[in-house]
């Protein structure tokens, strides 16, 4: 009864973009962003969970950054739809950032639950 309820729980309450809004490709040993301007200070990063999934990462790299900050991002988005903002949080906070997808979520693999 459980798994049941969770199963409900999940079409409910996450609402991974679809399609998502951006897609990965490797270019030799580097994963970027299709469609997105390679840049030397972003790198992205296939993760591999303790359940078998892949999810997304990116790390923004700020020359001058004292601080790393790590963002969740809220639940009906993906990385794609939150590069803008993290263009900016990077250049006017002089931070660097790291950033994920959850599993389900833009080009992350597996299911998307709690």
């Amino acid at each position: 009864m459980g798994s049941l309820v969770s199963n409900v729980a999940a079409k409910f309450a996450f609402f991974p973009p679809q399609p998502p809004t951006y897609n990965i490709q490797r270019e030799g040993a580097k994963i970027t962003f299709a469609r997105i301007r390679s840049e030397k200070n972003i790198h992205v990063h296939l993760l591999d969970t303790k359940r078998g999934n892949r999810i997304v990462a990116m790390y923004w790299r700020h020359p001058y950054a004292r601080f790393t900050v790590l963002y969740s991002h809220g639940n009906a988005a993906d990385l794609g739809q939150m590069y803008d903002l993290f263009v900016q949080l990077r250049k006017h906070l002089r931070i660097n950032l790291m950033a994920y997808d959850y599993s389900g979520y833009g080009a992350s693999t597996g299911k998307n639950m709690e």
